[in-house]
């Protein structure tokens, strides 16, 4: 058996403990069950959406570098430092 240490916000492990405790899991069981759907399904055993916020940000950088207004970046981190 083997150890997974995730960090994660405190408010979305506080929300989802109660959520996960309305269906009469913990959260360990939870992330057990899930990491077992990712091995069956070979992928998240999900399809990821994105809020309307993050999709208009996504299009917007696609629109800029289309028009080849879009900035370029040395290191990942001034990349990170622009978001």
């Amino acid at each position: 058996m083997g150890t997974l240490n995730i960090r994660i916000d405190k408010n979305i492990k506080t929300r989802a403990g109660k959520t996960l405790s309305a269906l009469g899991l913990d959260t360990s069981t939870a992330v057990r069950i899930f990491l077992h759907q990712v091995v069956a399904e070979k992928g998240l055993p999900f399809t990821p959406t994105r809020n309307s916020a993050t999709i208009r940000m996504q299009w917007d950088k696609e629109v800029a570098m289309a028009k080849g207004n879009s900035r370029r970046y040395k290191t990942a981190r001034e990349a990170l430092a622009d978001l």
